[in-house]
């Protein structure tokens, strides 16, 4: 089963955002050749990159780029790169796109990054690109932070090369000097980790600067605090909880929010009023997300942003009336109900527009009577409504059209996804890509909230679920869940038989009231983040109480995902 919660609206961070080990994380490491020194008055005449992930080169990247301008002979003389070398190769709008794809979902490294990014970021405005916003690590950065003038005159690549015994020297040609840069990267990562950097997201915030003279007086607040994965809270004098935050390590994690790493302004506001930090240890990083999210959800911590407002996320649904019509709603549904959601107010207005698109519903909002006509509308004019409000249907030949937009709310979108791709072609057919565009992007917004609805309801139906997933150092990650909701968690020792550990947590797990669906937008909310640790790799189904699927012709054969028996795929401890 595939999960997640793509077009929810509120976006629960995932699981990776907590910071990914940096042995799993794939970086790009990027060098540029340029015209010269000024961005936004020079062009790029190369690109070289190398992708790595745990010590290991997954694949490289390099291309001449025309500049469309005359190289310098200074500059020349320094790369070796002429005038006639580039004659041939392709623009900048032609490389970007596939540079962008190779680069594509990893973290971006360059040795003076301000330089490379720089450049990239202006040939995406020039070409009418956007620019994917990558983590970024500065190389120069790094080394300014971890290497003493004892060791390096200096913190140019060559120098650093030397240092960390880069079997490539740095030459100014892309590609040679990304291959030098990995081993800068990995010599400085080595180091970082003597520093508490365990993650991605320590990496890039250990890049930023200096910290406050208001950091360093309160850094006393990090001290004693478990390298365990678990919650964290501070606290202000009156022990209000000021922000709520998760990591796999604590105190690493909070000791960040008093180095070079921190310099959001909002957060530094919070930290002049906080008093003391506390922590709540968990059992693994998924027990720690749920208790992070329910968390912020009940206590409404000023200084959090996301999950303190649940309870406004929107629902699409029918109205009760003689002529039902769309609508979104707040109010949770009520069992069996039809419906999409929660969601945003946006993705809702569009999953709504892509139904209306389909099906001859109303989407006038006036309440419409069996007995009496009421004013028509363009809609009616055009043939794109029944025309309850004149009488032209029944009460009992519009039901069947409101049956229609239950069953593709409830489980079928194929009606509204088959009718709007009708109307897509057409639309491009005739160049109104403007048009088709408005339309694509609302049946996305459907059939991403449909297929995301789905596979709650699917998760909430199937009772008790017991998975493991393999956790860092030997044993097994496991949870219980009972209907969407984490009812229990613990974490095997290594080499140990886990089942005594699993029986033990379903003897002493709570309670949940069994339910056939999400009961408010804060259980929806979990429960997709129980299906974003579901869904990943390392996890093992250990038990399922009852059939745990989606529809089979539900809305992931629209958006390309396969649904199969999750027991089937895989066994435990496999």
């Amino acid at each position: 089963m595939e999960s997640g919660a793509t077009g929810t609206g509120y976006e629960q961070p995932a699981l990776t955002d907590l910071g990914t080990p940096l042995s799993e994380v794939t970086f790009c490491v990027v060098d540029l050749e340029t015209t010269g020194l000024a961005a936004d008055a020079c062009g790029i005449t190369e690109i070289g990159a190398v992708k790595v992930k745990g010590g290991q080169v997954l694949g490289e990247y390099s291309t001449l780029v025309d500049p469309g301008e005359p190289i310098d002979p200074r500059v020349t003389r320094l790369t070796g790169i002429t005038d006639e070398m580039v004659a041939g190769a392709p623009a900048i709008g032609a490389v970007l796109p596939s540079f962008l794809e190779f680069a594509s979902g990893a973290t971006l490294v360059a040795h003076n990054a301000g330089f490379d990014v720089g450049f990239l970021r202006n040939a995406c405005e020039l070409t009418g690109t956007r620019w994917p916003r990558p983590p970024i690590v500065d190389t120069v950065v790094l080394a300014r932070k971890l290497t003493e003038k004892s060791e390096v005159p200096n913190r140019r690549l060559g120098s650093l090369a030397r240092l960390f015994g880069s079997p490539v020297t740095p030459n100014h040609r892309a590609l040679d000097d990304a291959r030098a840069t990995v081993t800068v990267l990995h010599g400085l990562i080595e180091r970082a980790t003597g520093h508490g950097v365990v993650t991605d997201t320590d990496l890039v915030e250990f890049c930023r600067a200096i910290p406050s003279e208001l950091q360093r007086r309160k850094r006393h607040l990090a001290e004693g605090l478990p390298h365990k994965p678990g919650v964290y809270i501070f606290r202000d004098a009156d022990d209000r909880a000021l922000y709520i935050g998760v990591s796999v390590d604590v105190a690493a994690r909070v000791r960040s929010y008093f180095s070079a790493g921190e310099q959001r302004r909002r957060l530094r506001d919070m930290i002049a009023s906080a008093e003391r930090v506390e922590v709540i240890e968990c059992a693994h990083r998924l027990e720690a997300g749920v208790a992070e999210l329910r968390l912020i959800s009940g206590g409404k911590p000023p200084y959090n942003r996301a999950g303190k407002n649940l309870e406004f996320r929107s629902w699409v649904r029918l109205t009760d009336e003689p002529y039902p019509r769309l609508q979104i709603s707040r109010k949770p549904p009520e069992p069996g109900e039809p419906r999409l959601g929660p969601a945003s107010g946006s993705q809702a207005q569009a999953a709504i527009a892509a139904i209306e698109a389909a099906l001859p519903i109303r989407s006038c909002r006036t309440r419409l009577s069996p007995k009496r006509t009421s004013a028509t509308c363009i809609l009616g004019e055009i043939g794109k409504c029944a025309e309850p409000c004149r009488h032209t249907v029944s009460v009992e030949e519009y039901a069947a059209i409101a049956a229609d937009a239950a069953r593709a709310l409830d489980s079928d979108p194929a009606p509204v996804a088959e009718a709007v791709a009708g109307r897509l072609a057409e639309l491009s057919e005739s160049e109104r890509f403007e048009a088709a565009a408005e339309r694509r992007d609302e049946l996305a917004a459907f059939l991403e909230l449909s297929a995301s609805t789905q596979r709650v309801r699917g998760l909430v139906a199937a009772g008790e679920i017991v998975a493991a997933g393999r956790a860092r150092g030997g044993g097994w990650e496991v949870a219980l869940i009972r209907h969407g909701t984490l009812a229990g968690a613990t974490r095997t020792p290594p080499r140990a038989d886990p089942m005594p550990h699993i029986e033990r947590l379903r003897a002493t797990a709570r309670s949940v009231e069994p339910v056939a669906d999400v009961v408010d937008a804060a259980h929806a909310a979990e429960a997709r983040l129980l299906l974003d640790w579901l869904s990943r790799d390392e996890v093992r189904l250990v038990d399922v109480d009852q059939p745990w699927a989606c529809p089979l012709d539900g809305a992931e054969r629209w958006t390309g995902a396969v649904t199969s028996e999750p027991g089937v795929r895989r066994g435990p401890f496999g």
